[in-house]
C-alpha cells in the first residue's frame, strides 16, 4: 500500500498548479503561522492557529496553546509530552523520559489525540502508558493545542482538545536562498542527553523544492532530585523482613532502565507556486528506550526490565490548490500511510512481545470562499487500521479499525459578535479475530457517532472578548478498551477490557474571556463536561500471572475546571522590556457515586518574569503543583512540589535567527511527582537538568 501511495503521489507531483487569483500579501503576511500558510513564524506577537484561516488567538473559541520558535527551542524536551507540560491545561504522563505523552485537562488517548500536520501518528501510543508516540519535537516547527469547534474537524472530542505538531517535510513554500538550513544541537545533564537535528530546503527549479531532516538523540539512565521510590512505597520496602526488598527503599538519585536512543531521518519535495502546493514526503524512525522499572515489594516476584526497539516507515501527501473560486476559495489534501512494529525487549535480550500495526489515513477539506463575514470548510476523512501482538503478553487479539468521517466548520464575524460551529458524523468499524490464546472470541460491530459545537463570542471592550461554547461529543470505544484481557510487560499490569462497551457520549460547556493590547494579554476558560458513558480503567485489587489487574468500565462521571494566563509588560529599561506572567490550571473529575477519577493532575501555578531585547532574553521562573488528595482505590496520594528553572538566551542576529540558549530545570534538585502518570511512585520527574542549546539558521 505504501508503495502504491508513493506512486500515486508521483503522478499528482507531474501535475502542474495553476490559480485563478494569486493570494494577497498582505493577507500572506498575516497569516504565516498556520498549517495552510506559507510560513511558520509567529509575527508581532499575534499568535493564530489553525482552523479556516489565520486568527488571533483570542478570536478563538475555546482555550488554545502554541509553541513556536524561541518558546519551542527553550522548552524542547525528548517527549511530545514533557515540551508541552507547562502549556495552560496540559499535563504529562510522565512516563519516564522516554515516552511522556501530553494530558489535556486530565484527558489522554483518544480524548487527546496527537496529530502530525492534521492526521494521527499512525501507532500504537494509544493502547498504552508505555509505548511512546512517534512524534519528534525536535523536528517540529511549532505545536498547537486546539479546543472548542476547531478541534472537531480531526476528532470527535472537543473539551480535552486536540495537539497538532507542525513539521515542514513537504515544504509549503519557496526557500529565500539556494539553500536554507536549520540546525539545533543540545546537551542535557539530568540524563546525559545529546541530540542533533537538522533541515534544509534545496530549491531544484523555479516550482520545485526539495526538503531532507534528520536528529539523532541518545540519553543515559535519568537522574532525579531523590529517592526513585515514593514515601509510601519506601515505607513499605523497609517493612519487609526480605534484605532486597529494604535495598529499594535506598535507591535514589538515578532511575533505572531508563536510557535511550532515537533517531530518525525524512526526506521530501513539492511544488510551491502562486495556485498552492503539492508535496510527499518520506521518513523512517527507529527508537531503542527503556522502561522505568515497577519494582516489586514481593520478593517471590520478579520486577520486569523492559526496553522497547520501535521502527516506523511513514510516507505523507499533502496538497493545496487556491482555487479563488466564488464557492471555493482553497482544496486541501492529506494523505498518509505507514508501517510501525515495536518490540519489547527483556534484560537477557529476549524479545517478548511484538506490536504490529499498519495504518492509512487521509483527508479532503473543501474551503469556502468568504462572503462578507461568513467563512468556513466542509471535509471527510478516513483512516484504516490493522493491528496485531505476537508473543507471550499478549493482552489484545489481532483486530482492524476503520473510521469514516464527514465535518464542517462554519464562522460567522459580526464585528463585535463572532459566531462558530462545527459538527462531526463520524462511523467506526472494529472487528477482531477469535483468539484463544487469551479467550477472546471473534467480534464485529459498528459505532455510528455524531458530534457538535457551537458557540459565540463578544467584543466588550477593545480587544477583549468574551465567548460561551456548548458541546455534544460522542466517542467510539477503542480497542484496548474493549479487547484488552492479558498480562503487559510494559506497564507491569494485567488488563481487562469489556466487549459490550457503548459509545462514550458527553455534554459540555466552556466559557472563555481573552484579551490583549501593547504590552499585555490575557486568557481564561472554565469548563464543566458530563459523560453518561465514560469508559475508565481502575486498579480491581486482585492480582494474576504476578501482575495487578485493572479493568475497563463505564459509568457516568464529571470533568470541570479552568485555566488562566497573563502577561504584561512591567517596564522598559533602555532595550529591554521586562515581562511578567502567570499561569494557574485546575481540573476536578470523578466517577459519579463510585470515587474520584484516576490520574487527574492538581492545582497548579507557574510565575515568571522575563527581560527581553532583540538580542538577549533572560527567564526566571517558578511552577508549585499543589498535592493531589483526591484520589481512586488503590491510587496513592501525590505530595506538592515547587520547581524553579531560569534560562538565558542570546540571539546574535536578531530574533527568529541562530540563537544560543543555557536553561537550569529545577534548579534546587526536587524530588517531584506527576500524579497524572501511572508509575509516578517509581519514576520521578528530573532533577536538576542543566540544558546547552545552540540554534543555527542559515
Amino acid at each position: 500500500m505504501i508503495r502504491t501511495l508513493l506512486l500515486v503521489s508521483a503522478a499528482f507531483l507531474a501535475l502542474p498548479v495553476h490559480a485563478k487569483n494569486a493570494p494577497d500579501a498582505a493577507t500572506d503576511a498575516a497569516t504565516t503561522v498556520t498549517p495552510d500558510a506559507q510560513d511558520h513564524d509567529q509575527p508581532g506577537g499575534e499568535i493564530v492557529v489553525t482552523g479556516t484561516r489565520a486568527r488571533a488567538q483570542a478570536d478563538v473559541l475555546g482555550g488554545t496553546a502554541v509553541l513556536a520558535q524561541t518558546e519551542l527551542t527553550r522548552d524542547m524536551k525528548p517527549t511530545i509530552g514533557e515540551t508541552l507540560a507547562q502549556q495552560p491545561g496540559v499535563s504529562s504522563t510522565a512516563f519516564g523520559p522516554n515516552s511522556s505523552k501530553p494530558v489535556l485537562r486530565g484527558f489522554t488517548g483518544d480524548r487527546a489525540p496527537l496529530l502530525t500536520d492534521g492526521i494521527g501518528s499512525i501507532d500504537v501510543s494509544n493502547t498504552s502508558a508505555d509505548h511512546a508516540a512517534v512524534i519528534n519535537p525536535l523536528t517540529a516547527d511549532r505545536i498547537e493545542v486546539l479546543r472548542g469547534p476547531a478541534a472537531l474537524l480531526f476528532a470527535p472530542s472537543s473539551i480535552g482538545g486536540v495537539v497538532n505538531v507542525i513539521d515542514s517535510r513537504i515544504p509549503r513554500r519557496m526557500a529565500e536562498a539556494p539553500v536554507h538550513f536549520d540546525g539545533i544541537g543540545t546537551y542535557g545533564s539530568s540524563s546525559d542527553e545529546r541530540s542533533l537535528s537538522g533541515t534544509a530546503d534545496v530549491p531544484v527549479t523555479g516550482d520545485l523544492l526539495v526538503h531532507f531532516d534528520g536528529s539523532y538523540a541518545k540519553t543515559g539512565d535519568e537522574h532525579t532530585g531523590g529517592h526513585v521510590l515514593s514515601p509510601g512505597l519506601r515505607a513499605q520496602a523497609l517493612a519487609s523482613a526480605d534484605p532486597d526488598v529494604r535495598a529499594l527503599a535506598g535507591l535514589e538519585g538515578v532511575v533505572p532502565n531508563t536510557a535511550a536512543r532515537t533517531w530518525d531521518v525524512a526526506a521530501g519535495a513539492a511544488i510551491v507556486n502562486d495556485g498552492g502546493n503539492l508535496g510527499v514526503a518520506v521518513s523512517h524512525y527507529d527508537s531503542l528506550y527503556g522502561v522505568p522499572i515497577r519494582f516489586s515489594l514481593d520478593p517471590s516476584v520478579e520486577a520486569e526490565e523492559v526496553r522497547l526497539k520501535v521502527r516506523q516507515t511513514r510516507v505523507d501527501v499533502r496538497g493545496e490548490v487556491n482555487t479563488g473560486g466564488a464557492i471555493l476559495s482553497k482544496v486541501r489534501l492529506r494523505l498518509g500511510a505507514a508501517d510501525y512494529r515495536h518490540s519489547e525487549i527483556d534484560d537477557t535480550g529476549a524479545v517478548g512481545t511484538t506490536f504490529f500495526d499498519q495504518g492509512y489515513e487521509g483527508r479532503l477539506e473543501l474551503v469556502q470562499a468568504t462572503h462578507g463575514g461568513w467563512e468556513g470548510l466542509v471535509g471527510a476523512q478516513v483512516a484504516l487500521k490493522d493491528m496485531h501482538i505476537d508473543g507471550d503478553e499478549k493482552f489484545l487479539p489481532k483486530n482492524s479499525g476503520q473510521k469514516f468521517a464527514l465535518f464542517t466548520l462554519q464562522s460567522l464575524d459580526m464585528g463585535a459578535v463572532k459566531a462558530e460551529t462545527a459538527v462531526r458524523f463520524e462511523h467506526a468499524g472494529l472487528t477482531a479475530q477469535a483468539d484463544t490464546d487469551i479467550g477472546n472470541p471473534a467480534y464485529d460491530r459498528g459505532f455510528d457517532t455524531v458530534s457538535a459545537s457551537a458557540g459565540a463570542s463578544y467584543e466588550i471592550a477593545p480587544r477583549i472578548r468574551v465567548g460561551v461554547n456548548v458541546s455534544h461529543s460522542e466517542r467510539a470505544p477503542a480497542a484496548e478498551e474493549l479487547f484488552a484481557n492479558g498480562p503487559h510487560a510494559g506497564t507491569q499490569a494485567f488488563e481487562i477490557g469489556d466487549a459490550s462497551f457503548g459509545p462514550e457520549k458527553a455534554w459540555g460547556l466552556e466559557a472563555t474571556v481573552k484579551g490583549g493590547g501593547d504590552g499585555w494579554s490575557f486568557s481564561t476558560a472554565a469548563y464543566y463536561q458530563r459523560f453518561q458513558s465514560y469508559i475508565y480503567q481502575y486498579q480491581t485489587g486482585a492480582v494474576q500471572d504476578d501482575l495487578p489487574v485493572y479493568q475497563y468500565a463505564q459509568a457516568p462521571a464529571r470533568y470541570y475546571g479552568f485555566e488562566a494566563e497573563a502577561s504584561a509588560r512591567l517596564a522598559q529599561v533602555g532595550d529591554y522590556a521586562i515581562n511578567g506572567d502567570i499561569l494557574a490550571d485546575y481540573v476536578r473529575a470523578e466517577v459519579i457515586g463510585q470515587s474520584p477519577a484516576p490520574l487527574i493532575p492538581p492545582l497548579r501555578t507557574i510565575g515568571g518574569l522575563e527581560a527581553h531585547s532583540d538580542h538577549l532574553n533572560l527567564r526566571f521562573e517558578a511552577e508549585h503543583s499543589f498535592a493531589q488528595t483526591r484520589v481512586s482505590g488503590f491510587e496513592s496520594p501525590t505530595k506538592d512540589h515547587t520547581l524553579v528553572n531560569g534560562s538565558i538566551a542570546w540571539s546574535p542576529f536578531g530574533a527568529g535567527k541562530t540563537s544560543f540558549t543555557v536553561s537550569a530545570n529545577n534548579i534546587f534538585n526536587v524530588e517531584a511527582r506527576r500524579h497524572s502518570s501511572v508509575l509516578k511512585d517509581y519514576a520521578p520527574l528530573p532533577g536538576r537538568d542543566i540544558r546547552l542549546t545552540a540554534r543555527v539558521t542559515l
